[in-house]
């Protein structure tokens, strides 16, 4: 095992050349910066988990300025945020920014609060998350750990291990702390999320460029490209499902909503079955619908954290249908009306590729 890099006589010096290099580099134009509420901090930071910032831009703007605050979002329908966020992905993400915007709501006067403890048992806000938040919207020195910062300190560190692991994990914290300044909190927490996603990128680092390379352990015996280290490979299982898109004669799309756990809990979607001769008794026993054509489309895979999804849609052409049972997860949709609703990305794309009904 490598040596790691000892102590400088002051860690300081890693804040104060992070922040020099910020002043000349740094973002400072991001939205989410203008004005930094810690309403729009925080819907920021929940976007930003496992999200790159130039996807989230778009969706910050929309967001915000359909709901603009706190109290907006508390008020808001589940269909309306999730339609808003509806791509992103995650989307547990979504309920639990509304679930902790309610509790806002009820228990803080209608704000975020601002003391560690009570932040952090808000749903959907960890450790890292309320470090952030707190960090860039109340200027409190407090550490974060997202990825761009595990691997800028695990390269200028040399710690060893996948950051994922308790122990590894442990240690990074232990450094992530060791280096906030007590003043600046907030230029430092945006500094060092740009160091790690401008100049310390995972692949194709810009290590001239960085204002820490002079002692930075991975630079120095050439493992730059080694750490942090990969997570250990394991494969994951293909699951396969038939997507069952009924279409009447108006064109519209037989959607419902999913389950409350699970993949795409909530949100709205196609009808799922194991294989198309399930797919088609379903669409005539339980929507008694009369199938007049039905077309096999091109299979194609949509991947999650722990398997694939091999989807197979099934185009049907109905003559007529109706619900065995209305119970308001069922609906006939119109192409217009999929924006207003939480589809997953996969199905939003797959309805629009479909050509018009005759």
């Amino acid at each position: 095992m490598k040596a790691q890099r000892k102590p400088l006589a002051s860690e300081d010096a890693f804040a104060r050349r992070l922040l020099d290099w910020y002043d000349r580099h740094g973002r400072k134009d991001l939205p989410w910066q203008h004005p930094r509420t810690p309403y729009r901090v925080w819907l920021s930071e929940v976007m930003l988990q496992q999200t790159q910032v130039r996807t989230v831009i778009a969706y910050f703007g929309r967001f915000v300025a359909t709901l603009p605050s706190l109290a907006a979002l508390a008020a808001a329908s589940e269909d309306q945020v999730l339609a808003l966020w509806s791509g992103l992905g995650y989307y547990s993400r979504a309920r639990n920014l509304q679930r902790a915007a309610r509790i806002c709501v009820d228990q803080h006067d209608g704000h975020l609060p601002a003391q560690f403890e009570q932040l952090a048992a808000l749903p959907g806000i960890g450790r890292s998350t309320a470090g952030a938040i707190l960090a860039q919207a109340f200027d409190q020195p407090h550490a974060i750990l997202d990825g761009n910062v595990r691997r800028v300190l695990a390269r200028w560190h040399g710690v060893e291990g996948w950051p994922g692991a308790a122990p590894v994990q442990k240690q990074l914290w232990r450094l992530a702390a060791a280096h906030v300044p007590r003043t600046r909190a907030a230029d430092y927490t945006q500094a060092i999320m740009d160091l790690g996603s401008m100049v310390c990128t995972r692949l194709r680092p810009h290590c001239g460029q960085c204002p820490l390379a002079a002692d930075c352990v991975a630079l120095r015996e050439d493992r730059v490209h080694e750490l942090p280290q990969a997570r250990p490979a394991r494969s994951k299982p293909v699951r396969g499902a038939v997507l069952l898109i009924a279409r009447d004669a108006q064109g519209r799309i037989l959607l419902e909503r999913r389950p409350p756990s699970g993949i795409w809990a909530r949100l709205w979607s196609l009808p799922e079955a194991d294989d198309t001769d399930a797919a088609q008794r379903l669409l005539r026993q339980r929507f008694h619908a009369n199938i007049r054509t039905h077309t096999l489309l091109p299979s194609f895979r949509h991947s999650f954290t722990h398997y694939h999804l091999q989807i197979t849609p099934l185009l049907c052409d109905v003559a007529s249908g109706r619900f065995v049972a209305d119970d308001g997860d069922h609906a006939w949709c119109t192409p217009t009306q999929f924006a207003q609703l939480g589809l997953p990305a996969p199905v939003r794309s797959l309805l629009a590729s479909l050509e018009p009904s005759a």
